[in-house]
């Protein structure tokens, strides 16, 4: 029984953590904005955050949510090979199929597009409020990479313990 639990939530933790990664960047966002201040150039919207943190937060929820999908599939997929008896390998040709969204994901956010952005439309102040933890909020994603990883290949060992060909 250990062991399923353990398969699950290595398989759930995808999507958990793809949500940590988004919330992290938000409050990243959220505490530039606010050491920035008022700035007439670059004013407040109704989310606290000022406007390129807004449309810096419009890039990281993009990243958030094609990983965050791809992780919710490879969790089906996972869970249903634990079940599955016949369809194995279809199950895991689209397990294959859904790294390559997690894998783009994955290179975005260790990219790092926050503060490459913030430079880029000359709010280097901007970029340089962002908190030191933002960088590693990429880590959140390979952990949950590593993570189902590790959940996928227990999930088919125990499939295939179970109801061997």
């Amino acid at each position: 029984m250990r062991g399923r639990t353990g398969t699950l939530i290595l398989l759930l933790s995808g999507p958990v953590l793809a949500a940590a990664y988004a919330a992290v960047n938000y409050a990243a966002l959220r505490t530039a904005s606010e050491a920035r201040g008022p700035d007439p150039a670059d004013p407040m919207t109704s989310g606290g955050l000022t406007s390129l943190g807004s449309d810096l937060w419009w890039i990281v929820r993009g990243i958030a949510l094609v990983a965050g999908v791809a992780a919710a599939g490879i969790a089906v997929v996972g869970l249903l090979l634990r079940r599955a008896a016949r369809g194995r390998g279809a199950l895991l040709v689209l397990s294959g199929v859904l790294i390559l969204p997690y894998t783009l994901g994955l290179a975005a956010a260790v990219y790092n597009p926050v503060p490459r952005l913030a430079g880029f439309y000359d709010h280097q102040t901007f970029a340089d409020a962002l908190p030191p933890y933002q960088w590693f909020s990429a880590l959140l994603l390979l952990a949950a990479a590593l993570a189902q990883a590790v959940g996928m290949v227990r999930a088919y060992t125990a499939a295939r313990t179970a109801s061997p060909r």
